[in-house]
């Protein structure tokens, strides 16, 4: 049987907590909030690999990229332009741009020695493209942006599956409120009597969820943080709690 690799993801408490890290041959989710840490995850995850030697494709559509977070990722070590040299950062600002940046992230795998790819986020340039198909009311224009996304995230798991290269992707949560499974029994209560419950899911959930091998949900409630292992080929649903320092993350007490 051959043994399944996995890379660094870049800290000692979340290496422990992913038993080694990311694995190559498949898409990781990273879902949350804002400010919940995704970006930082990406992060390091980028610099680990980079500060290597190894290169590294990221795509930011949100901004996320800091050349000051490299630089506390780092710490006192030498090797700033070195690690950034390993970095081919694409900034498209539209889902149309994001398009063209998979061309180019293909020509790059061609040329090959890629070691990591990351995509922060892959639903938010998606779901500005999506809200104006809705408002045209246009049901081929909603059919094409969801095909859209659906090539990127196959051409993403294409690669992670043939050529062994990790792919890291995060995404957006929209929140809903629905009823209790309790009032579901019982129609007949009044709008008054009826409570509802708050339900977090992910922009694009079946295709995110379809694609994605492992999904990691962050939460990120009154400064303090957590992170879910929701889905996984070998590991159990469990957490951790953690905090965002300098160098990184490190594990912190109870939520």
């Amino acid at each position: 049987m051959v043994s399944e690799r996995k890379i660094s993801a870049g800290a000692y408490d979340l290496n422990k907590f992913l038993f080694g890290g990311y694995e190559t041959d498949i898409i990781t989710t990273l879902y949350g909030p804002g400010a919940s840490g995704k970006s930082n995850l990406c992060m390091l995850v980028a610099v680990s690999q980079a500060r290597k030697g190894n290169k590294v494709i990221f795509i930011d559509t949100e901004g996320g990229f800091s050349i000051d977070r490299v630089k506390q990722i780092l710490g006192n070590k030498n090797g700033l332009d070195e690690t950034l040299q390993n970095i081919f950062l694409l900034k498209p600002t539209s889902f149309a741009e994001q398009e063209k940046s998979f061309e180019t992230l293909l020509d790059y795998v061609r040329k090959g020695n890629i070691s990591l790819i990351i995509v922060d986020s892959i639903a938010m340039l998606y779901r500005l493209e999506l809200g104006d198909a809705i408002r045209s009311e246009t049901t081929e224009n909603i059919q094409e942006v969801n095909r859209k996304l659906a090539g990127q995230l196959r051409t993403l798991n294409e690669i992670a599956r043939k050529q062994n290269i990790p792919v890291v992707v995060t995404n957006q949560v929209y929140t809903q409120f629905v009823r209790s499974e309790n009032q579901e029994q019982n129609p007949g209560l009044s709008n008054d009597q009826q409570k509802f419950e708050r339900k977090v899911s992910m922009v694009g959930g079946d295709l995110l969820k379809y694609w994605s091998k492992c999904i990691i949900e962050l939460q990120h409630h009154r400064g303090r943080r957590k992170i879910v292992l929701r889905k996984h080929r070998s590991l159990p649903e469990r957490e951790l709690h953690f905090e965002i320092i300098h160098e990184g993350i490190r594990k912190k007490g109870l939520f």
